[in-house]
């Protein structure tokens, strides 16, 4: 029987422009089990789980549950939790962690500033500090909200976590299943898709150094959909790779058009038009979905790179 994601990668669908969003990403350790919606479907108390979601929403920051790669052993309280909140917003980008035992601590962050990039209110509360163990890299593995990411994310996340490669957790939800293996690695907020221990290799390495690897990449968390197929587009048509060189700042327009302004650190800036289409032919986009659907796609349609007097205006 075909798999959403057997099926996505037979007919070559583009995986450009697919990431989740988030400018900030907060990761809560919670071994054992993770039902399809994890907050509140694990051995993490409901009632927190759903007062984390309301306090983070319309706040930019994204909510998951982590935990080490191998065998979940039934555990409802682990003594220590390690906590990790990473900004992913280029020119501003941080990485920082705590341990807590007593997750409900968390709901004294102040969100908001979190999802601004302000760190000091999770170093005050929880007594973080900058990560200093290189990237994380975050495989999605939850077989509840989708069987693929059980049957292709855990033996990813167990062969890198075996081969000796550091900061490899798994991880609730990622979105596109689809994709599966799906990865996020932190702090940049570049997701990857379809991903295989070899490539993320380099990935993780290219993060250690600063880089962005382009081969089976999603988009930067950091933009909506049409920016980060344009991001990546200026990237590749450049041979741009330093993670923190490009920025999306200005998105006009809406559904199925956009107009999207990418600049470069060095000043250059591109307009970049984005089409959103349907992904053909129909099909379930999940394993557990029983009707057809047909994905958006992120299209680039044109790459201009903009005069000084175009891209002062703009």
């Amino acid at each position: 029987m075909s798999t959403c994601s057997s099926v996505s990668r037979d007919i070559g669908e583009p995986v450009s422009g697919t990431a989740a969003t988030a400018t900030t990403w907060l990761l809560l350790e919670q071994p054992g089990p993770w039902g399809a919606k994890a907050l509140t479907s694990s051995h993490l108390d409901p009632a927190l789980g759903r007062a984390l979601e309301a306090a983070a929403r319309d706040t930019g920051v994204r909510i998951v549950l982590i935990r080490r790669p191998g065998r979940h052993a039934d555990r409802r309280t682990p003594s220590t939790r390690r906590v990790y909140v990473a900004h992913t917003v280029p020119g501003k980008v941080w990485l920082h962690t705590a341990t807590t035992s007593d997750p409900s601590r968390l709901l004294d962050l102040d969100f908001a500033a979190l999802g601004r990039g302000d760190h000091r209110g999770f170093d005050e509360v929880l007594g973080g500090r900058p990560h200093d163990g290189g990237p994380l890299a975050l495989v999605c593995t939850n077989g509840k909200r989708d069987r693929c990411c059980a049957l292709l994310g855990r033996p990813l996340a167990a062969e890198l976590a075996a081969s000796g490669v550091e900061g490899v957790w798994e991880v609730t939800h990622l979105g596109g299943h689809r994709f599966a293996p799906t990865v996020l690695v932190l702090p940049y907020g570049y997701a990857y898709g379809r991903a295989g221990a070899h490539t993320l290799k380099e990935v993780m390495e290219g993060a250690r150094e600063g880089r962005i690897v382009l081969e089976g990449c999603r988009g930067g968390s950091a933009w909506e959909r049409p920016g980060q197929a344009a991001e990546l587009a200026v990237r590749a048509g450049i041979g741009e790779y330093a993670a923190e060189a490009l920025s999306v700042v200005r998105t006009a327009g809406a559904a199925p058009r956009w107009e999207v302004t990418v600049a470069h650190a060095d000043g250059r800036r591109w307009q970049v038009e984005v089409a959103q289409e349907a992904g053909l032919p129909p099909r379930p986009e999940s394993c557990g979905a029983s009707v057809l659907g047909s994905p958006a796609r992120m299209s680039v349609v044109a790459v201009r790179e903009l005069s000084l007097t175009a891209a002062l205006a703009s």
